[in-house]
């Protein structure tokens, strides 16, 4: 979202507003861009401890903070993705006539989101089960897609170029993001041998599980160790990872179902169990279409494992996948969302539901 509003002609001052925990103090000051932050932390606990009693007053605290910091930095708009500290924020803006544009990319919608809902003047969804969801609290949603990188930055030739992978390689992302990527390790390295007999892996693997994979590697026949490719994390390289593959095995959050649709990659999908289930529901749209097979989390194993690993051997099953996901793609979702976040910023009509949709399917937007 920023990238898309910084690309505008009349690109606005960005100011981040967040909580006490989480990643964004780093990782937004490093994007340069202004971070502020509430008492409140980021996420809210769920287990039964200390900040169970300490997270309500802090939410309480929040709410003329957030009051004070808007009062000074006057935003002609909000952009916010509806989580916790999403709540005393909004409810510090209601009465500052501070135009808000919401986001959610979840199929079911969470509680906060559902509460702050009613806060905003515009709804961007990735799911129509969601705007459908919402309409009851707020009739000005769009189907945008979820926000994410530029994915024609760069072309599949140059991606595998650049990560030194053969041409005509078969190629398989395994990722398994932040949570329970154990499991993801395991599957790997129990099934490693008969993996790299199909094609080459890359293999994100966590800070915790690399020094196993590195092992594992040496443990392969000396010519087939160039085909393991292990990462504890790809950052700048995730994008020639993703546009590299032929097939990724990974979780079901809303970016990453947004990127494999965008790039039209055929996917095997292991959602995350807790969360509210949040992941399993966003799975199964994908899967529905026939773009991705699904696996449970409890039934994700190596055996599972190589039975993916069997589609890059089916080039007629990998091509019905990718055309099915490339049908959900909405590579344009960032700059979808940045005109509704700058019309509401500039006090003037929201754009109509097929100018936010045909933004949001444009590559390259």
């Amino acid at each position: 979202m920023a990238r898309s509003l910084r690309d505008r002609p009349n690109a606005p001052e960005l100011v981040w507003l967040g909580g006490h925990r989480g990643l964004e103090a780093s990782l937004v000051r490093g994007a340069g861009i202004r971070v502020r932050r509430l008492v409140l932390r980021s996420l809210r606990t769920v287990d039964v401890s200390v900040h169970a009693v300490l997270d309500p007053i802090r939410l309480a605290a929040s709410v003329p903070q957030a009051a004070a910091i808007l009062a000074r930095e006057r935003p002609a708009a909000i952009f916010t993705t509806g989580g916790y500290v999403a709540v005393p924020t909004l409810m510090a803006a209601a009465p500052l006539r501070i135009p808000v544009v919401l986001w959610d990319g979840n199929v079911v919608p969470g509680r906060a989101v559902r509460l702050t809902a009613r806060f905003a003047d515009a709804i961007a969804v990735s799911h129509e089960a969601t705007g459908l969801a919402l309409a009851g609290s707020h009739t000005s949603w769009f189907l945008t897609g979820t926000p994410i990188r530029d994915v024609a930055a760069i072309g599949r030739d140059e991606a595998r170029v650049r990560l030194e992978l053969p041409a005509d390689a078969r190629v398989m992302l395994i990722f398994g993001g932040s949570q329970a990527v154990r499991r993801f390790n395991a599957a790997v390295g129990a099934a490693l041998p008969r993996l790299v007999e199909t094609g080459h892996v890359l293999h994100v693997t966590g800070d915790e599980g690399y020094p196993a994979a590195l092992a594992a590697r040496e443990r392969l026949p000396v010519d087939l160790r160039p085909r393991y490719r292990p990462h504890p994390f790809l950052r700048d390289e995730m994008l020639p990872a993703l546009v590299a593959a032929d097939l990724v095995v990974g979780r079901s959050c809303s970016s990453t179902i947004a990127e494999v649709t965008a790039l039209g990659i055929p996917s095997v999908i292991v959602p995350y169990p807790h969360a509210a289930g949040h992941q399993t529901a966003n799975a199964r749209v994908l899967a529905e279409t026939g773009g991705a097979r699904l696996v449970a989390d409890e039934a994700f194993d190596a055996a599972a494992l190589e039975e993916a690993a069997a589609l890059l051997a089916d080039p007629a099953a990998l091509a019905a996948m990718s055309a099915a996901a490339r049908a959900l793609g909405r590579p344009g979702a960032a700059d979808a969302v940045a005109e509704l976040v700058m019309a509401a910023a500039q006090r003037r009509p929201l754009p109509d539901k097929a100018t936010v949709d045909r933004l949001s399917r444009r590559v390259g937007a």
